[in-house]
């Protein structure tokens, strides 16, 4: 198994009145048999590209050469998008640096989603950009940040070595079939290589597709195993002996029916894990854009273990009890570099001789699942063996199933995020107006 999910804590007999009762449960699980019935025929038709994406090869087989030459070519290589386009591949690329550095060699990939003009003249101070790659991402090729990222990028790189070595150094991911895409129009402008960004996949259910495995790819991480372990998932859900035990199913009944029999609308991710910190930002921007809707929707929060323990716990435990928690957890107890006997001489550090890092971040994820049932705190966990490409696959696509079966049980569409549209309309009057 590649992930466990636990849920006994999210129920009344372990949390007391905060928690669900049964019956609760059981309807909300049942009423996502449609709901998975509709995914499958979506499936067997393949009019969703997003769940045929996981059994795929010939695309990732034709990325190789790709990754190989910004995996080999380069010592930098930014990734400049926004959103989907971005929060995907950082979640990825966790796998293979914590923040000191790629594991597995290559290049070091820098994710550039927003326009500070600071950083990105800090940018231009550290990287030799003679040995830097840029990989842009837009699905539509319009997002103003995006578009503006890369032409700041591509006037110093021009300058640098120019015109005519830029398509070396320079991938865009856009749709292709957009008449009216103006990255696309400048990528041709400038002969530059396109990829294509399927317009059927949004950006934050696009992380299975080139948006987010060719960073995974350049990075060295097994992208066949991220979509082997995606497709278990899958495939468990669609095809089980009874869709509505699926774990995403389980998830989806559960988030709902607290949401509208106990009024909690807000839902905390709080991994005890530093590779799954982008998970939880990418899982912000999946549950916030596909659900908050017609004012229906719950607020998602991430936090990390164990750093929120001395942040944000005395919130959780003694403030409003408004919130559902998913810890997720590693196997770790026995792992790590011992902690020197030699050095622990204080009788108020005994509790760590002859422990090991592992054993102190074992101890204190338990801690934290105990003391919020122990609080009344309904909780959910998801207890991991191993981290690693294929888990990571399973786990994206239990959230994005989650998602999307949780939006069939409040009748919203998973897929558009109408509402933000208005800001962007918005900023680009006003830059129009800037004088």
């Amino acid at each position: 198994m590649l992930y466990r999910q636990i849920i006994q804590s999210c129920f009344e007999s372990h949390v007391g009145a905060s928690g669900l009762r049964d019956e609760e449960f059981r309807v909300y699980r049942d009423r996502t048999g449609v709901i998975l019935e509709g995914l499958k025929a979506q499936y067997d038709a393949s009019q969703l590209p997003l769940l045929r994406l996981p059994e795929m090869t010939d695309d990732l087989d034709e990325l190789e050469g790709v990754a190989a030459h910004f995996r080999n070519d380069f010592n930098d290589v930014v990734i400049l998008g926004t959103g989907g386009s971005s929060l995907g591949g950082q979640t990825l690329y966790s796998l293979a640096d914590s923040g000191f550095g790629p594991r597995k060699g290559g290049p070091r990939l820098h994710f550039l989603d927003n326009v500070d003009p600071d950083t990105f003249e800090l940018l231009y101070e550290q990287l030799d950009l003679r040995r830097t790659g840029f990989i842009v991402i837009s699905k539509s090729g319009g997002t103003a940040e995006t578009v503006a990222q890369f032409i700041a990028c591509l006037d110093r790189l021009m300058t640098l070595i120019g015109r005519q070595e830029v398509p070396k150094h320079a991938l865009v991911i856009t749709e292709t079939g957009n008449g009216a895409n103006p990255l696309r129009s400048l990528a041709d402008r400038l002969s530059l290589p396109v990829l294509a960004h399927d317009p059927n996949v949004g950006g934050r259910f696009s992380v299975l597709s080139v948006v987010g495995l060719l960073p995974a790819m350049i990075a060295g991480l097994d992208a066949y195993a991220v979509r082997r372990g995606a497709n278990a998932v899958l495939q468990a859900t669609l095809n089980g002996p009874d869709p509505r035990e699926s774990e995403p199913a389980i998830g989806a009944a559960i988030k709902v029916a607290f949401l509208q029999k106990k009024g909690i609308a807000n839902t905390v991710l709080m991994p005890y894990v530093d590779r799954l910190a982008n998970f939880g930002l990418w899982f912000q921007q999946l549950w916030a854009e596909s659900l908050g809707k017609n004012g229906t929707g719950s607020t998602p929060i991430r936090a990390m273990g164990t750093r929120d323990q001395h942040s944000q716990m005395q919130l959780y435990l003694d403030g409003p009890h408004d919130k559902l928690f998913t810890l997720m957890t590693l196997d770790v107890a026995g792992q790590g570099r011992l902690i020197s006997n030699a050095l622990v001489k204080e009788p108020a550090l005994a509790y760590l001789q002859r422990r090991r890092m592992g054993d102190l971040l074992d101890a204190e994820q338990r801690a934290t699942a105990q003391t919020l049932v122990n609080n009344g705190c309904p909780m959910r966990q998801f207890q991991l063996e191993r981290l690693d490409e294929e888990v990571m696959g399973a786990l994206l696509m239990h959230f994005m199933l989650e998602t999307i079966i949780a939006a069939g049980l409040l009748g919203v569409n998973a897929f558009d995020q109408p509402a933000v549209e208005e800001g962007k309309i918005l900023a680009r009057q006003f830059l129009s107006e800037m004088g």
